[in-house]
């Protein structure tokens, strides 16, 4: 009895310390993340004006007021715009890197470590990087087109909708190229040279070992991270406000954009917020693609 009761009591002090090792991270979680969204919800419910003394409650006021607002859907569709085409421009330049890093060459060590450096800057330093490069009077690459003859003039890119659209496109996905590089290629470190050889023996060829070889076995860790970049698209602030600062006439203008014009510059948190929860939901919807994926693969 007395060997029993000294394990029950040595069984009770370990679940004792396991809890107690949680509760870091669950103070974190309330203080960081629960906390702050809570808060969100309130403010979404009030109107509620930095100059203001209280908050008024009114509602679904704000959020039916942001459903009115064509500028907010203007805001909301740049935004699935922004993340489609950097998401889908940053999957198809990491595969293609890492299916050339993966190939035998003199000096590959050195070439894959230096393609890590986009990845490793400040993205605040990436985006002032890339507006210098398209600099309408200064920039590079307009010295580049213009070497080349494909312009005969410069073009202004950042004072255009389309042209400061393509650009923080452009520094977005320049900036995540590696980190999809990286997962992709030890992707393709996995990958039976078997199978090559086996495919390459029944005459298929460099593209066809790419279709039913290559890109077969790398596309559940491809979707997994693009699932994680695109999450990560919906929340970018730093790059397009440093470039574009949200414009020219709201082109870039995306909801993290959106929402700091409405706190920081109309003084306005309770529509702030309420911009703030929408943009939730759409991270929250791309989050759940990629617990469903997370799930299949344990299946």
């Amino acid at each position: 009895m007395a060997s029993i009761a000294h394990k029950m009591g040595a069984a009770r002090a370990q679940a004792w310390f396991g809890l107690g090792l949680t509760v870091p991270a669950l103070a974190g979680f309330f203080v960081l993340i629960l906390g702050p969204f809570l808060a969100s919800v309130y403010f979404a419910l009030h109107e509620y004006r930095i100059d203001s003394a209280v908050p008024t409650f009114v509602g679904t006021r704000n959020l039916e007021a942001l459903w009115r607002e064509t500028t907010f859907w203007q805001s909301w569709r740049t935004t699935v715009l922004y993340v489609v085409v950097t998401t889908g421009l940053t999957a198809v330049l990491g595969t293609a890197y890492a299916l050339f890093l993966n190939e035998p060459f003199r000096g590959r060590n050195i070439v894959r470590a230096a393609s890590l450096l986009p990845w490793v800057l400040p993205s605040t330093v990436t985006a002032f990087l890339w507006a210098w490069m398209f600099h309408g009077q200064y920039g590079v690459i307009n010295a580049a087109l213009l070497t080349l003859g494909t312009i005969n003039q410069p073009f202004f890119w950042l004072s255009t909708s389309n042209g400061a659209l393509a650009a923080v496109i452009l520094a977005k996905a320049w900036l995540s190229t590696p980190i999809v590089m990286l997962f992709v290629l030890a992707a393709l470190q996995s990958l039976p040279m078997e199978q090559v050889e086996a495919a390459r023996l029944d005459g298929a060829g460099d593209g066809a070992v790419l279709r039913y070889v290559v890109l077969p076995h790398i596309s559940r860790t491809l979707g997994i991270v693009l699932v994680l970049q695109a999450m990560g698209n919906l929340q970018v602030f730093d790059v397009i406000y440093a470039m574009t600062a949200g414009g020219p006439v709201r082109a870039t203008t995306v909801l993290s954009i959106e929402v700091y014009r409405r706190a920081f510059e109309q003084w306005n948190l309770g529509m702030a917020a309420a911009v703030g929860l929408v943009w939730f939901a759409t991270i929250a919807g791309v989050a759940l693609v990629y617990l469903r994926m997370l799930l299949k693969d344990n299946d």
